[in-house]
């Protein structure tokens, strides 16, 4: 017998498609806060989220006519027919996060709007309301959802321990958090403060309170635009990266979003910069044409399709690789112990904190102190160029001197604790360091000279090789700094981008067999040489099908990084024959980055200083010169400084 469903029914149901565990609660309450315009967010939770949940926003706040109706399935603001949903921008739009929580959940909600003299408390336990009664309260909106599953405990089994649940909730506001720098979030669990931003809209400052300096002091610019496709935001160099995809980080029109589109483009314009099963941290938001977009496929709306999937992967791609090409990549490396740098960045906070002037009573105090921070400064640069002293480079000097003074005084302005009443005067300090700091990057890009990087063929010329340690690495000495060269490393890179060009351009060597040789196969591995005859092509090899699952093998690779042609059609067979139907380029790079790295000279390996030269300078030609194809580095870098720090000649 069909039979139709009870309401109360139903809603438990439609509850399974939104409320998984407690991380989706906690995401559609967020963006419920997100969309009132909200700009703090507070999150606290117990227990993983499954005994409580307490969500704050000062945003706009329900009318209290509305609250009840807000906890009805289907009930929103955000749309009105099908066709608003092609162009619905906010992060929640369906109307089913509050019915589908109250349906499984004990839920309070105290709200109250800027134009009301008192809010409302209303409180439903499992879709049935308890309570709906005037209390006062500040402008926003507070949930509180306890005991999450309460009435369905089939549900409340397959939940994880406290732990895992609560770090499925850390992830998600991490994530919040960086699709949205311009709101401040803070995180509670169990009463202890987990994430607090500061909602000033940087990007940047953001990734530091997340992930540290670390990380926030190795990221690379990321700014584009090409018709639809526009990108902003940060990459991570080659060597911040993690052993899964945790670090990647893309947001699609302000939305968290898996794609695997964006995903393979990331992790392609990476390719050869980081070590294989290495993924990059990546923090970019990218906004695209909404009618091509559609993120309705999934009631968590954290798939989307899009119309030109093509064209995004290469624009992603190429947005990305760019950046990392641009850059030069050479790692420094510390010689400072974990608690040497503990102890200086303890050291620093206790500076920033000393010798701070009281608040500044006006804006005319302001500037006077200013002016003598800048007279101070001019006065210790203009001493590096004193007319007393032989000229020299005086010239260059005196360049920087004029670009750099007002860039140097920003930076030494100390940190002003406000006082209510000082707060304008402490604003007008700030305008004057950002007006300097303007002007400064203006004065810069006109007089300043570029530093040569160490892979430029200017540089080059004043590189000086000291020798081999180790009978594996090369030592250079430019700019201040000693450059330590793995020669296998390099070795390997420059074999195989010789050998990747020769394959992009067509011009891989053969050489003719004869009389050529006759292979027989079995029906499989026929079929699969036949079928790939464009990458046996590239590779060098001259390949005819001779009937009855046999081959003809008229010519075979010339010299391809001291790898037998027979061995390598061999591997390249079995591998193919393993893998038929997914087989790209990329198989290929894989198989010749691993022959490279057979071929290449190895560790312990002592060669001449005239092959280390030549080799080096080859190196520095590639593109990227800074990994292996197994994203090794090839050369790390170590400072002056770093090393005169070890001998105690400087301090910190």
């Amino acid at each position: 017998m069909i039979k139709v469903l009870d309401q109360a029914t139903i809603n438990k149901i439609a509850a399974g498609e939104v409320v998984e565990r407690p991380s989706s609660v906690v995401k559609e309450l967020v963006e419920n806060a997100i969309d009132a315009g909200a700009t703090a967010v507070t999150v606290e939770i117990k227990d993983g989220g499954m005994s409580f949940i307490r969500i704050t926003d000062n945003g706009a706040g329900i009318p209290k006519e509305e609250v009840p109706t807000a906890f009805i399935r289907h009930a929103t603001s955000k749309i009105m027919t099908i066709e608003d949903l092609l162009s619905v921008s906010s992060l929640g739009f369906r109307g089913e996060a509050l019915a589908s929580i109250s349906a499984v959940a004990q839920v309070e909600c105290i709200t109250k709007t800027a134009h009301d003299l008192t809010g409302l408390r209303y409180e439903i336990h499992g879709s049935k309301e308890i309570a709906c009664e005037e209390i006062g309260a500040p402008t926003g909106t507070t949930v509180i959802v306890r005991n999450l599953f309460y009435n369905v405990p089939a549900r409340k089994k397959f939940l994880k321990t406290a732990m895992t649940e609560g770090s499925y909730i850390t992830e998600l506001i991490t994530r919040l958090a960086l699709s949205k720098p311009e709101v401040s979030f803070k995180y509670i669990i169990n009463g202890n403060n987990k994430i607090a931003t500061s909602g000033n809209g940087k990007l940047q400052d953001v990734i530091y309170h997340l992930y540290g300096k670390d990380v926030s002091s190795n990221l690379l610019p990321v700014k584009r635009s090409i018709g639809d496709f526009t990108v902003e935001g940060y990459v991570g160099k080659a060597y911040v990266s993690k052993g899964n995809r945790s670090f990647e980080h893309y947001f699609v029109n302000g939305r968290y979003i898996r794609s695997n589109i964006v995903t393979k483009a990331i992790e392609e314009a990476y390719k050869s910069f980081v070590m294989i099963h290495k993924f990059p941290f990546t923090a970019l938001h990218f906004t695209l044409d909404s009618n091509k977009l559609d993120v309705n496929v999934h009631p968590t709306k954290m798939e989307f399709k899009y119309a030109d999937g093509e064209q995004l992967f290469d624009f992603v791609k190429t947005s990305v690789r760019q950046v990392l090409l641009s850059e030069e990549m050479i790692q420094d490396v510390s010689l400072r112990t974990a608690k040497e740098e503990r102890a200086i960045t303890i050291e620093q906070q206790k500076k920033q904190t000393t010798n701070v002037p009281e608040p500044f009573e006006n804006k005319a105090r302001a500037l006077r102190y200013q002016q003598k921070v800048t007279e101070h400064e001019i006065k210790q640069e203009s001493k590096i160029t004193s007319p007393d002293k032989p000229q020299g480079n005086n010239v260059d000097k005196t360049i920087e001197v004029q670009a750099k003074p007002l860039q140097d005084v920003s930076s030494h302005i100390p940190t002003v604790h406000v006082l209510p009443e000082t707060e304008d005067v402490a604003k007008s300090v700030i305008q004057i360091k950002e007006d300097n700091v303007t002007q400064t990057e203006a004065t810069n890009e006109q007089f300043s000279i570029p530093v040569e990087q160490f892979i430029s063929e200017g540089a080059r010329k004043k590189h000086r090789l000291i020798g081999q340690v180790f009978k594996t690495y090369w030592m250079i000495e430019y700019d201040e700094k000693m450059y330590i060269v793995d020669q296998h490393a390099a070795h390997e890179k420059v074999m195989f981008e010789r050998l990747m060009k020769q394959m992009s351009n067509k011009q891989t060597l053969s050489q003719q067999l004869l009389p050529a040789k006759v292979l027989h196969l079995d029906s499989i591995e026929h079929t699969t040489v036949m079928n790939h005859l464009d990458f046996f092509e590239q590779t060098g090899f001259d390949i005819e099908d001779f009937g009855d699952d046999s081959i003809v093998v008229r010519a075979m690779p010339d010299d391809i990084m001291g790898v037998n042609p027979q061995h390598l059609f061999d591997e390249l067979l079995n591998a193919l024959t393993e893998d038929i139907g997914s087989i790209s380029i990329d198989f290929f790079v894989e198989k010749l980055s691993t022959m490279a790295c057979k071929a290449a000279i190895k560790g312990n390996t002592e060669i001449t200083t005239m092959e280390a030269d030549t080799l080096i300078d080859e190196l520095l030609t590639l593109d990227n010169p800074y990994n292996c194809p197994h994203g090794r580095p090839t050369m790390i870098s170590l400072t002056k400084t770093e090393i005169e720090r070890k001998f105690k000649r400087i301090q910190n």
